[in-house]
């Protein structure tokens, strides 16, 4: 990461308390010092994880949720060796792959997170324009262009710190999908009937498995996550590579990883045993997929909705474009932080506005929000084995991280992840 001479002490006091130190994982007080990890995990029930998660419990029932428990080992062995890469060489993961591969790779890295991000921006502010006029009779561009204008104003001119400490609690809305497994009659027997590993060779199957991995494997968690962990270390000199800091992470990934997929589990629940059940099979609208929550929220299942659209949305698109200007920064060598002012970062806040203004433009091609969702998750899904597959690479090198890189368990469920995500794509091409 590049640094400015001219970085004040305030600026440094903000970095500490981004995320304070996180050298241990024992003793009072540690939940408080959980840092990028937690952030990743509520990220990454964005907008997208939700609609589709909707969509794929009201088609298939219980008979996917088995994807919960099997993407939660692969996804955590992806942000662990993306955070393991950025603590070891305190550089992030595209200013990596610059110095230990060939550019043509890093090219085509940093393309692919950009252009799926940017899609993915315009999937969540679509869905949050859909969802807010459940309560507001206002037209959906004009949902969009308002959300882009807020979320652009306040990652400018409010330190992220700051930002993401309040918007956790509208996150905390998506505890009702956890609530009505409780209340909705769930027959828990399907449930556990449901994590028997079970697919259907169709395309529409498959693309639903590929939706459902690329939204919980996303590759703009891993330039997060990696850019985040090199913040930690530059704001607390206790985040070095040691065995007690790494430990520390894994539990912090760890920690994050399990929100974003109980979460993910639930909505899908939920969806099954609510909408599905009730013969609603396609979820076309923001009002369609606030009915999974009726059972605990009546009338107001709307608002409930709602506030978690707008909590993970206004929490996740500033982090999808932060990663595409991360990406971008660290391929160019521009100083980058979302801790810096705008005058010390002008050409990184300059990628972040355009990746908002570029996916507020993408919403006038009129694709139904809800999927959209969809289709973002499935453009995630198709570009993350790519990534996935160079940050194996790097995360085993050992010229790069000596006594630190991955270790075999770790090597061994990134390579099942990226071959799993490899494969899918070349099923779903061959299927009837």
């Amino acid at each position: 990461m590049v640094t400015h001479p001219a970085d004040s002490q305030a600026v440094k006091r903000k970095r500490r308390q981004h995320h304070p130190g996180r050298s241990g994982i024992g003793g009072r007080g540690y939940l408080q010092r959980l840092g990028p990890g937690i952030v990743t995990g509520a990220a990454d029930d964005d907008p997208s994880g939700i609609g589709t998660y909707s969509q794929v419990g009201a088609a298939t029932g219980f008979s996917m949720i088995w994807t919960a428990p099997f993407l939660l080992p692969l996804a955590f062995a992806v942000q662990e060796s993306c955070a393991r890469l950025a603590l070891v060489t305190g550089e992030g993961l595209a200013q990596i792959i610059r110095t230990r591969m060939s550019r043509w790779v890093l090219m085509v890295a940093v393309a692919l997170v950009v252009i799926a991000n940017t899609v993915n921006i315009a999937a969540d502010l679509g869905a949050m324009s859909a969802a807010l006029q459940l309560l507001v009779p206002v037209p959906q561009l004009v949902g969009v262009i308002g959300f882009a204008a807020l979320i652009l104003a306040a990652e400018i001119w409010i330190p992220y710190h700051q930002y993401s400490k309040w918007l956790r609690w509208l996150c905390l809305s998506l505890l009702a999908y956890l609530a009505v497994t409780f209340v909705a009659g769930v027959d828990w027997s399907e449930v556990a009937a449901g994590l028997l590993p079970r697919i259907d060779w169709s395309k529409d199957s498959l693309s639903m498995l590929i939706a459902v991995a690329g939204t919980t494997i996303s590759p703009y968690l891993f330039f997060w996550q990696a850019a985040e962990e090199v913040e930690l270390r530059n704001a607390d000199t206790r985040a070095t590579a040691n065995r007690e800091h790494l430990s520390a992470m894994r539990v912090d990934v760890g920690a994050g990883m399990l929100s974003g997929v109980v979460t993910m589990a639930a909505i899908m629940i939920t969806s099954a045993a609510t909408l599905h059940a009730t013969g609603m099979t396609v979820v076309q609208t923001a009002d369609q997929a606030a009915m999974a929550l009726r059972p605990i929220a009546g009338d107001y299942a709307g608002v409930l909705f709602l506030l978690g659209i707008l909590g993970t949305g206004l929490l996740s698109v500033p982090v999808l474009a932060a990663a595409s200007s991360y990406a971008v920064a660290e391929t160019f060598g521009w100083s980058e932080s979302l801790e810096k002012k705008p005058n010390r970062a002008k050409a990184f806040y300059a990628v972040i506005a355009v990746s908002i203004v570029l996916g507020t433009a993408l919403n006038l091609i009129g694709i139904n929000p809800m999927q959209f969702l969809f289709l973002a998750a499935v453009l995630n899904g198709l570009a993350a084995p790519v990534l996935m597959g160079i940050v194996w690479w790097l995360a085993r090198d050992a010229r790069l991280l000596g006594q630190w890189r991955s270790p075999w368990w770790s090597s061994l469920l990134l390579g099942i992840a990226t071959l799993g995500m490899v494969v899918l794509p070349l099923l779903w091409f061959f299927a009837p």
